[in-house]
């Protein structure tokens, strides 16, 4: 029987200590807020600054947030893609291993392509006929990039003051 006890006290200091540091990530990361669909629930990591920054300049800024256009509408789908989502950015984080500037994975650039036809169905609809299924279909940010993040804000794109000030007089 002490053997017994011995294991269900190891048993309750392990499990102890995994739901505490769980608990304190959890906490430390704010996770409640990314079940919100404000988007300063984005900026929570520091690497997310710049596409905040662009967000507040572009011209959908008053119509939508982040969750508007990069998760889709439906209830199960959007959790999905939440948790998919959740699980790379704390696995990129925790490992250093993502890409820099960021760059939108592949499932997550069908998921802003088809919300951008949803909303835009009526003004689209003749133009781009299936285009969130042909593989050479052209994608709205091609075209439409500074719709939903403005001017690049240290995305990668050139910096426009030291170009300005090489073409001062």
């Amino acid at each position: 029987m002490k053997r017994e006890a011995r294991r269900t006290f190891i048993l309750a200091i392990a499990s102890g200590l995994l739901l505490g540091a769980g608990a304190f990530t959890f906490r430390y990361a704010e996770g409640l807020s990314y079940f919100s669909t404000d988007p300063a629930a984005c900026v929570n990591c520091h690497i997310m600054q710049p596409q905040y920054d662009s967000w507040q300049k572009a011209s959908h800024h008053t119509v939508a947030g982040c969750v508007d256009c990069h998760l889709p509408h439906d209830l199960v789908p959007k959790y999905l893609a939440k948790a998919e989502n959740g699980y790379f950015h704390s696995k990129g984080f925790t490992l250093q291993d993502f890409p820099e500037p960021i760059q939108i994975r592949g499932s997550n650039k069908q998921i802003l392509q088809e919300n951008c036809l949803a909303c835009h169905e009526g003004l689209v609809h003749d133009l781009v006929a299936g285009a969130t299924v042909a593989v050479d279909a052209v994608n709205c940010i091609h075209c439409h990039r500074s719709v939903g993040h403005g001017d690049t804000v240290g995305l990668g794109g050139r910096d426009r003051g030291e170009e300005a000030e090489r073409n001062r007089p």
